[in-house]
């Protein structure tokens, strides 16, 4: 007989890391423990249940062939078993046993183990404000309560919801209810923008563009101070800045990890009760392991302790953490924070720092957008793809990068390249210029967008251009009385003589024009120029420096990032 394990918690690392084990060293006794009834489920994909993409909730709890994930078929096909409804209570490392209580009958036991894991995942932030609890105020982190959201929304019974967080959750959630179901949504985000942390300002503008052009209410910098209600069921919410309507409130302010158990333990965890892992994702007690959303990772950027709560991660760790228990030596050396959503016709992915958290971490960063088509521009069939590229300005060293596009999967086959880098080496800016990648018109333009936001990030880093992000364009343009800027739309001329005719203060001189029209523009004001995607703009910076007009800013991404944030010239 080989070695006893016990696995707490049976989500997404627990069970892979008890699958992997028993593939390796099939004489091993393992047990896992999950106080929930469902198992093995896959979290990320609430949002598209409660949306009705996902049409029975035993879907996020099946195998890509249909078979149930229970007890039953752990112990069957896998060959370790299962017990559902059942807590672990306390860890004795000295005596090696770990104690456990069954939720439904209250019968405790305990259990010897040679090695455990601890994958008891993390629990959502409490709405910790009056009102918290009222009838139809709801967490997405179980299958329990999506059912219960779901079931709301067919029995429509729902007609204005607020989701209480901007995150990827929160936002996945507002999309399902006023998408599918014709919701009323209202999202409220304390921070000043949506997906804070990992988009940029002009990315999380554009994402919350998406969203109020589809209906949905995005209020950010505001705080919720109480919720109301009517007949014990929730009627509205309250912020520090208006009252919103809701027959349905869900709260998606981000995670805690649940490392008490841990922590009760003597095992080592950070200041928010992350437990901390070495590379062999072992515990301060090498015969403990742990993993998942749970434990505390390295930053492979900053060098720090980091959490990112993500079911992809948790799966890889538990394959580490599988292949140790059956005597390996596989390391996880950690993260550098790869993440997507999909909202309304926009997608958003990314991967490393943001420019405003790279600067928080001390890093003198900048960010470099493009707007490109994710094919070859005679191809019928493209689409945009805005990228910002986040670089330290001395070694230029590549820290990040964040996008936007209409099709995720050609936004994700430009971001998945950069994380891999990010995880193997320490890029440059030459890196992402000369990244070798697939061509083919169907696929690609012939200088990817990739490569062209690397080489936009060069002309910055080298001062061949001065830039504006596309907010600044338009502040500048609202603020034209006072600031004395000219502006010159560089696009083709017929498509500036439009906006020429309606705006005298708009300047339209085609970069083909401004070879021959270059006297027109003033020497003793600042420049502004703006073209379709950024590309044309940069060239008639350059045309007008030749002439000796240097006083010149053009604006990335051109109209198409401009408009995307919801821009208007008038």
């Amino acid at each position: 007989m080989g070695q006893k394990i016990i696995v707490v918690g049976g989500v997404a690392l627990g069970p892979k890391a008890a699958c992997r084990c028993m593939r390796l060293a099939p004489d091993s006794e393992i047990t896992l423990f999950d106080e929930n009834t469902h198992i093995s489920y896959g979290g990320c994909g609430i949002p598209f249940f409660v949306s009705g993409d996902e049409d029975n909730e035993k879907d996020l709890c099946s195998t890509p062939y249909q078979t149930l994930r229970d007890p039953s078929y752990f112990r069957d096909m896998k060959g370790f078993e299962v017990k559902t409804n059942t807590r672990v209570t306390a860890i004795d490392r000295k005596a090696k046993t770990v104690t456990t209580k069954n939720l439904l009958t209250g019968e405790e036991a305990t259990y010897p183990y040679d090695k455990l894991v601890l994958a008891t995942g993390a629990r959502p932030r409490p709405a910790d404000v009056p009102g918290s609890d009222l009838e139809n105020v709801f967490t997405l982190t179980k299958l329990e309560g999506a059912d219960a959201v779901r079931h709301l929304m067919e029995g429509r019974k729902v007609d204005s919801a607020v989701v209480v967080g901007g995150g990827f959750i929160g936002l996945e959630a507002a999309v399902a209810m006023a998408d599918q179901w014709g919701v009323k949504v209202s999202v409220v985000e304390m921070m000043d923008q949506v997906l804070p942390g990992v988009l940029s300002r002009t990315l999380s503008d554009m994402a919350r563009h998406d969203l109020e052009s589809n209906g949905v209410s995005v209020f950010t910098g505001e705080k919720v101070l109480r919720m109301e209600g009517a007949d014990g069921k929730v009627a509205k919410v309250v912020t520090d800045k208006r009252e919103i309507a809701a027959q349905l409130v869900i709260y998606s302010t981000g995670f805690l990890p649940n490392g008490q158990l841990a922590k009760d333990a003597g095992l080592e965890v950070t200041s928010r009760g992350a437990v901390i892992v070495n590379e062999h994702m072992q515990t301060s007690d090498p015969d403990i392991y742990a993993g998942g959303d749970c434990c505390s990772i390295k930053n492979l950027i900053t060098n720090e302790q980091g959490y990112l709560p993500l079911g992809s991660m948790a799966n890889r760790q538990g394959r580490v953490i599988g292949t140790n228990l059956a005597g390996g030596s596989a390391t996880f050396k950690g993260y550098v924070g790869t993440w997507a959503v999909k909202l309304f016709k926009k997608a958003f992915c990314g991967v490393g720092l943001t420019a405003e958290i790279a600067r928080k971490k001390g890093f003198d960063a900048i960010g470099v957008l493009v707007e490109q088509l994710d094919k070859a521009h005679f191809y019928p069939q493209h689409d945009l793809t805005a990228l910002e590229l986040v670089v330290e300005k001395g070694t230029k060293r590549v820290l990040g990068i964040q996008g936007s596009s209409a099709n995720p999967d050609a936004l994700k086959a430009r971001i998945d390249p950069v994380a891999a880098l990010l995880q193997h080496i320490t890029p440059t800016v030459e890196d992402i210029s000369t990244l070798e990648a697939a061509y083919a018109p169907p696929f690609a333009a012939a200088m990817d967008v990739i490569n062209a936001v690397g080489n936009a990030a060069e002309n910055v880093l080298e001062g061949r251009c001065q830039v504006l992000t596309p907010e600044e364009f338009l502040e500048l343009w609202q603020n034209r009385d006072k600031n004395n800027y000219y502006f010159i739309d560089a696009r083709p001329q017929k498509a500036g003589d439009a906006l020429q005719a309606k705006q005298p203060d708009w300047h339209a001189i085609s970069l083909e024009a401004i070879q021959t029209r270059w006297k027109e523009v003033p020497t003793d004001r600042p420049v502004a120029v703006i073209c379709n995607t950024g590309l044309r703009s940069y060239d008639a910076v350059l045309c007008l420096a030749r002439h000796g007009i240097t006083n010149v800013k053009h604006s990335m991404g051109g109209m198409q990032a401009f408009l995307s944030i919801g821009g208007e010239i008038k």
